[in-house]
């Protein structure tokens, strides 16, 4: 019998969004030694793809080469390059199926292959195709690229397989952008709805029945087991459970919806059995809600077009003093301070949560929140 791997806490990927990464960054001429070394990473790992990398380490490189380039869609650019036979066995089983609806299923099974971090489910509901993207057991605060590069691979797959221009019906990720660059809408085929609660790609339910161009029902079979046997020696599990709650929390603090019951219920499990798996780690609910709110404040503050009474609204403060209060007792200064004495970086794609965006005040977005 084949020796399994043990299971660990610390989600792997096999880092090829990260040597992607690297390729470009050192076609750009970028010193790219130390974005690797603050992200914990070698030039080893970068340049073998025989060593797997933790899926942190992977999101917090991307982050530094795209800062670096600097290049806002590098996760977009670096999908759009990639030849998607190097998905390997997760590429070629997914190629011999049968229909689009079931290589959508053996994508959903099989890609934590690649990486352990990112959960992908396939769910038919309303007359669509729904593929759902989960972080597992990392933040998905500040993961941008690895999710775009995700998404924009499933919809080269789609096209690829089929030898059809399918495009989706609705994208939703929940990271903000303002817009997509007139150049990179097509590659998306559709509107993509940035600030949601989830992350999202929605096809209709009629092209699961979309032939695949090199559907060879044997060699799948044979694929399938391999894939099986390779996905018993990647499973991790669920993760250290604050990174459940913090992923849980972000979505629902513009609508003053992260309290501990509701999280608690998202999670599948009692506020007792919540609290006592956090106390296990060191931490409480409470402990974990500050934390994130002061994380999502350096970074809304950073983006100058952003205003204060906004950022306090995105972060579940219902009143913009809380925020000055809080933002005070963790760094010993007021917002404002902090970011006068930063300098205007140069315009980013911002979106505001739908509902704060046509709001003028804080108390007027939560009036109109709770209406809805």
């Amino acid at each position: 019998m084949r020796n399994r791997l043990q299971i660990s806490s610390i989600p792997t990927a096999s880092g090829g969004i990260a040597r992607a990464a690297y390729t470009r960054g050192v076609e750009a001429g970028l010193d790219i030694e130390p974005l690797l070394k603050d992200s914990g990473l070698s030039v080893q790992q970068a340049k073998n793809s025989r060593f797997r990398i933790a899926v942190k380490a992977q999101i917090k490189f991307l982050n530094l080469v795209a800062d670096a380039l600097p290049d806002e869609f590098l996760g977009v650019h670096v999908a759009e390059r990639i030849d998607l036979r190097e998905l390997g066995l997760l590429y070629y089983v997914l190629a011999s199926s049968n229909t689009l609806g079931d290589a959508l299923k053996r994508f959903s099974r099989y890609s934590a292959i690649h990486n352990e971090g990112i959960h992908i489910s396939y769910r038919e509901r309303n007359n669509k195709i729904l593929m759902i993207f989960k972080h597992v057991g990392v933040a998905r605060l500040n993961d941008r690229h690895q999710i775009e590069f995700f998404v924009v691979t499933l919809l080269r797959l789609c096209r690829q397989l089929t030898g059809r221009n399918l495009s989706p019906i609705a994208i939703k990720l929940i990271h903000r952008r303002n817009q997509l660059p007139a150049k990179l809408r097509s590659i998306f085929g559709c509107k993509v709805a940035f600030g949601s609660d989830l992350d999202e790609v929605a096809y209709a339910q009629p092209l699961k029945n979309t032939s695949v161009v090199n559907a060879d029902p044997y060699l799948n079979t044979v694929l399938v087991k391999y894939c099986e046997e390779a996905l018993s020696d990647r499973r991790v599990g669920s993760g250290a459970w604050r990174l459940n709650v913090e992923n849980a929390i972000a979505p629902l603090l513009p609508h003053g919806q992260a309290d501990m019951a509701e999280i608690a219920q998202r999670l599948g499990v009692s506020r007792r059995t919540l609290a006592r798996r956090l106390a296990l780690e060191g931490h409480t609910f409470g402990e974990v809600l500050d934390r994130l709110r002061f994380d999502l404040a350096k970074r809304y503050l950073q983006e100058h077009d952003l205003q204060i009474s906004n950022v306090a609204w995105l972060l579940g403060y219902q009143e913009t003093s809380a925020f000055y209060h809080a933002f005070r007792r963790w760094t010993g200064k007021t917002p404002t301070q902090v970011r006068s004495a930063r300098p205007r970086a140069p315009p980013r794609f911002v979106l505001l949560h739908p509902s704060a965006q046509r709001l003028p005040s804080v108390r007027l977005a939560r009036q109109r929140s709770a209406r809805k």
